[in-house]
């Protein structure tokens, strides 16, 4: 049978020698990876070889069409069995020589060819006999599937048109690929270019695919939208006026996201989807693309127009994973965080897949033309992407040696330009002067300090408003009631920050850092609970810091009980309302035995408050105040009793009865007797009451010998009467308030008292007033204690600076000797120089961001800087700063256009990131705060908050593509709201981290 009587398909074949010759030399050769081999059926193949050699064609032996029935498990699938054998059931043949073959014979109908890819293994190159059999189908329909062979050689480039082309995917819908292996486990397929054997995809495995909503999210990972209405799903609003959520002081993040989002050229590059194809996800410096693609979803989701405010909280995780810096819910600055955004966005994209080594040359005396273009070329060698076509721009760097004056010139990129802030050498600072005349209020001052003086400065400062205020002065921190710090004067203003409330004090000599006549004392106020904490294992009272704390100074002969109790009555005479004649009587404390027993062992002596028992009373109160006199006595513990009448006495029980907690409550052992003090710890603390003493004591009877032996048979004998519980009677002189010594921050008491009533410190001293509750509610004017005066000079505003934009530049380009800690090597003198350093500008990139250095940082001090930038909306001409001029009329103009703004509010602890940007849609102006959107006009922007400027060379803006829209109070709540926003006025609201 001749071989062309055979099919009609089948082309004139060669000789039979020939045909042996020709496929046989083909298959001699190499196996390649990527290339096609097929597989033939041994018999057939052996049929064929027969036939060839027999040499005559009208042979027997003629093989007939291809037939590979005997490889397939069934002529329905066309599967290939399972574990045929090479040269046993089939032999693999080059693509041309299967083509050679197929030409000649023909192969049987309906049956497919048998292409297998040759796939470079780890440790072999193969043909790949058994592909990788993936099933496929759509995220809206996972229960339809279809099978599809690849091989592991394949891009998943091809698994994706695949997909497509079977589920009529159009071509402009944006997708991505998901690659399942479990039911409950899915991985991402990010890389199109990768192989499947890359992929680790095997056979079995589901290839999903998922296209992106409407809305910019994706179905099966649609993050969380802030709901302000139930019908958000229908909202249309502009694209781009969209808020995002703060996750907890993201702040930052936000107002940067802002600002990029509203850069045009970046933005539509991401509507566009061109970052698909240039995403690199082999960069050793990128993200593996993941940064790129969460930024992606944040902006497709900000400019679909469905949403009011978008959750960026996979964004933030993405962040956070790279940048361990952003990890958690810190406040963070938004320079620092868009700093990160850009380099991490151009390595993701970067479409420099291998960056080669370049070594840099300096200048040696070449034209500056000259060495710009070579270090340009050589920057996009290695770095070329989309943040580079966009944010890069070429400044000159110019080093002088101080030596030798060698001069070093070299071109280097940047992304935005960080330029400094006239700094003044002059801080303005808030004070309340508090007098040594206890009748006079507190004073506020503004005082204008040197920024780099001393505290002594600022006492200086305040003395210039009054010869008055010559005197000595103590300064300090109040916070909370208390004093933060105490400074001494030659202390650094750099510690003192704006926010701080600084007291200033008159003393009439002394100084709190040093030991003289006189001892500087720190007064607190404080107000103890009606009830003993017994739940903290003592039998204390509670106590409560208030109002404004004092620093006065004491004559060290002084430092008494009683005199600094008349001391402070008169210190506080302003707002505390003295005893009445009438009110000053004596009164009943009643102590059980359980409490008796506690001063009898923790009690502290006080010599000089001995006296006699009163005699005038009933002869059973005699008696029991005799016994706790002759118990506290034992056990250097003292009663104290002011000489009063019988009916006086009376009248005193009917007031402590009446009201038994107000003044000096029988628990409350306001005498410096053993009685347990009110500010003091556990008893078994052994901390020393401190009481104060009255005045007024009577002369003694008997001597002291015959009384404590009186009173020691007296207490033995009320010991046999009353077992167990007994209260006991002692009559005292009625005080305001108890003192107590205790540490710097109120709470900790300490047992300062000598024996003989007074006090010793051999540190600065605290002393806490201790108010009963009803006691201060009566003697205590709070309204009072808290008025103050403002001077004359808080009434002359406080004049911010102003600049112009254009001298920041021009600080910027100042020649700058180099610090110790960054010298430069002078290849010529051999050693580290303090060269001198001078920036100039070369060329300028299509979007200009402007760093302004509001952050200071020194060895010596750290402040933000609050200046007014004045910084123009329009026309922003930067043809005086560029060394570059136009060389022809193709150059880009040097002219720019304010697109947005990033603010911040607040000072270097805390503070509030917003934004003004400009949609390029519609040319409006809109305020950020987190989820929340207003409506801005142009003459707001320029604030003092203003930290990050973005421009847009002027040939580079579109104009906008629809009208601007129309303010109404129509819109929804909490979205772009109708009345327009002052920057200054809101930033109250938005100063403190709580308000993220």
């Amino acid at each position: 049978m001749a071989a062309n009587s055979s099919t009609g398909s089948a082309t004139e074949p060669p000789g039979l020698e020939t045909q042996w010759r020709e496929i046989d030399n083909l298959s001699q050769q190499q196996l390649r990876a990527g290339d096609s081999w097929y597989l033939l059926d041994k018999r057939w193949y052996d049929q064929w070889k027969e036939y060839v050699h027999a040499g005559d064609q009208n042979s027997s032996s003629y093989p007939g069409k291809i037939d590979n029935t005997e490889l397939y498990e069934d002529l329905d699938s066309y599967h290939l069995k399972e574990r045929l054998s090479e040269n046993e059931d089939f032999v693999l043949v080059p693509a041309e020589a299967w083509h050679k073959l197929l030409s000649w014979y023909d192969m049987m109908d309906n049956q497919p060819p048998l292409e297998r890819k040759v796939v470079d293994l780890p440790s072999t190159v193969k043909v790949e006999v058994y592909p990788v059999e993936i099933y496929l189908c759509l995220s809206s329909n996972m229960e339809s599937t279809v099978s599809a062979c690849f091989s592991r050689a394949d891009k998943i480039h091809a698994i994706h048109q695949k997909i497509r082309q079977h589920f009529n995917v159009s071509e402009t819908a944006e997708s991505r690929l998901w690659m399942r292996s479990t039911d409950t486990s899915s991985e991402r397929l990010r890389n199109l270019n990768m192989t499947v054997l890359d992929a680790c995809l095997s056979s079995g495995m589901t290839v999903i695919m998922e296209i992106r909503n409407a809305d910019g999210t994706w179905p099966t990972s649609r993050p969380q939208i802030m709901r302000n209405s139930a019908d958000e799903d229908s909202y249309r609003g502009p694209p781009g006026v969209c808020g995002l959520t703060n996750l907890g002081n993201t702040c930052f993040m936000n107002s940067a996201l802002q600002c990029l989002s509203n850069t045009p050229p970046l933005t539509e590059y991401f509507l566009r989807n061109s970052y698909l194809e240039e995403l690199n996800f082999t960069n050793p410096l990128g993200m593996k693309g993941e940064i790129a693609e969460a930024y992606a979803d944040v902006i497709k989701q900000m400019w679909s127009g469905r949403h009011y405010s978008v959750v960026p909280r996979v964004f933030k995780t993405k962040v956070g994973h790279f940048a361990s810096q952003f990890l958690g819910y810190q406040q963070h600055d938004s320079q620092e965080l868009l700093s990160f955004l850009l380099d991490g966005l151009h390595e993701d994209l970067n479409r420099v897949k291998k960056k080669e080594y370049i070594e840099l040359r300096d200048a040696d005396g070449r034209p500056d033309q000259e060495v710009a273009e070579e270090a340009w070329r050589n920057h996009l060698r290695r770095n070329d992407s989309v943040i580079v076509d966009t944010f890069h721009g070429l400044f000159k760097s110019t080093l002088v040696c101080p030596e030798c004056n060698k001069v070093s010139v070299t071109f280097d990129p940047f992304c935005y330009l960080s330029v400094p802030l006239p700094v003044s050498k002059e801080r303005v600072m808030e004070v309340f002067y508090v007098s040594l005349d206890p009748t006079a209020k507190p004073t506020q001052y503004r005082l204008i300090v040197p920024k780099a003086g001393q505290v002594i400065d600022l006492c200086t400062a305040l003395s210039q408003f009054d010869l008055l205020l010559t005197n000595v002065m103590a300064v300090a921190d109040v916070f909370n009631h208390r004093f933060y710090r105490i400074y001494q004067a030659d202390e650094s203003l750099s510690c003192i920050l704006d926010r701080d409330d600084i007291f200033v004090y008159q003393l009439s000599s002394g100084c709190v850092d040093q030991e003289g006549e006189e001892v500087v004392m720190a007064i607190y106020m404080r107000e103890r609970s009606h009830y003993r904490d017994y739940g903290s294992g003592s039998n204390s009272y509670s106590t409560s810091l208030f109002g404004h704390p004092l620093l006065i100074s004491v004559p060290r002969a002084q430092c008494t009980r009683e005199d600094l109790y008349q001391l402070l009555l008169k210190r506080l005479a302003r707002y505390v309302r003295p005893l009445d004649p009438s009110e000053e009587v004596e009164e009943e404390e009643e102590e059980d035995e359980e409490e008796l027993y506690k001063a009898q062992t923790n009690g502290v002596s006080d010599d000089e408050g001995e006296e006699d028992s009163e005699e005038a009373g009933p002869s059973k109160k005699e008696e029991e105040t005799q016994e706790s006199g002759q118990a506290e006595e034992q056990n250097n513990c003292q009663s104290e009793a002011s000489p009063s009448s019988e009916g006086e006495e009376r009248a005193e029980e009917e007031e402590s009865s009446s009201e038994p907690d107000r003044g000096s409550s029988t628990e409350e052992g306001q005498s410096a007797s053993g009685s347990t003090d009110t500010n003091s710890q556990d008893a078994t603390d052994g901390d020393q009451s401190t009481g104060v003493e009255p005045s007024g004591k009577e002369e003694e009877d008997e001597d002291e010998e015959e009384e404590e032996e009186e009173e020691a048979a007296s207490c033995a004998q009320a010991n046999k009467r009353l077992p167990g519980r007994r209260r006991y009677t002692e009559r005292q002189k009625k005080a305001l308030f108890t003192i107590q010594a205790v540490n710097s921050n109120g709470t900790t008491e300490r047992g300062m008292g000598e024996a003989d009533g007074g006090f010793s410190f051999s540190s600065q001293p605290y002393i806490a007033i201790d108010w009963d509750p009803d006691m201060k509610k009566k003697y205590y004017n709070e309204n009072e204690a808290e008025k103050y005066i403002k001077h004359q000079s808080m009434d002359v505003p406080h004049q911010q600076i102003t600049v112009q934009l254009q001298e920041c530049i021009e600080l910027f380009t100042t020649v700058e000797t180099l610090e110790e800690e960054n010298p430069w090597y002078c290849p010529t003198c051999k050693k580290h120089q303090l060269a001198t350093k001078k920036l100039d500008l070369w060329s300028l990139p299509e979007v200009l961001i402007i760093h302004l250095k509001r952050f200071s940082y020194t060895k010596y001090s750290r402040e933000k800087l609050d200046t007014i930038v004045e910084f123009p909306l329009r026309d922003l001409d930067f043809s005086g700063f560029l060394l570059k001029k136009t060389v022809n009329s193709t150059e880009p103009p040097c002219r720019y256009d304010l697109i947005s703004v990033s603010n911040h509010y607040g000072g270097l602890r805390d503070g509030h990131y917003t934004s003004y940007a400009r949609n390029k849609d519609n040319g409006q102006w809109y305020y950020f705060d987190d989820s929340k959107v207003t409506y801005a006009r142009e003459e707001q922007i320029v604030t003092s908050a203003a930290y990050l400027l973005f421009y847009q060379r002027q040939d580079k803006i579109r104009q906008p593509t629809v009208p601007p829209p129309v303010p109404s109070s129509s819109q929804p709540e909490n979205h772009v709201s109708s009345q327009t926003h002052d920057g200054m006025d809101g930033a109250s609201s938005c100063v403190s981290m709580e308000t993220d």
